[in-house]
């Protein structure tokens, strides 16, 4: 658990680091233009940068929010199934989300590895486009753990899940 512990940690701080240095980003080009518009052209790459930030900040935050319970999900029929029942469905649901998860992050590890060969790079900030592509590599990893974990009982997904009336005051 303390590895788990330390897991959510660094999720966390990252995803937070992410949304902080996005919104620095911002507000500073929003300066530069209102304040000093003929340096614009210098900030031309934090449009893009903040794109990238936001691509691996939806990513990161994938395994979290389904610990959490707060993915979609349809949970009509899996509520109206008597306890034992609805045991097997949640397992058959983590372990089809594992093998999803990881089979997603195989390709996505194999796309980055192939664009990275061609060489291509980011118009703005000269990045090679390959590294992109380990958003989802990273997102889709953590939200298998997290099916896993659940698959073997080390984390209930539900526990802490919003209630109906919970979600819709969202």
């Amino acid at each position: 658990m303390k590895a788990l512990n330390l897991l959510r940690l660094a999720e966390r701080t990252t995803i937070v680091t992410l949304f902080l240095v996005m919104v620095f980003l911002f507000f500073s080009n929003v300066l530069v233009r209102e304040l000093a518009s003929s340096y614009t052209a210098h900030f031309a790459w934090i449009e893009e940068a903040v794109r990238l930030l936001n691509l691996f900040l939806v990513f990161c935050g994938l395994g979290l929010a389904l610990e959490r319970g707060r993915h979609v999900s349809i949970d009509t029929i899996r509520n109206k199934l008597p306890e034992a029942k609805r045991k097997w469905l949640i397992r058959a649901v983590d372990a089809c989300g594992v093998l999803i998860s990881f089979y997603v992050a195989l390709l996505g590890y194999r796309l980055m590895i192939f664009v990275l060969g061609t060489g291509q790079k980011s118009p703005t900030l000269d990045l090679p486009m390959g590294w992109i592509y380990l958003a989802p590599v990273i997102g889709f990893s953590l939200l298998g753990l997290r099916y896993a974990l659940n698959l073997f009982g080390v984390i209930d997904r539900f526990a802490n899940a919003p209630s109906a009336e919970e979600s819709e005051s969202l």
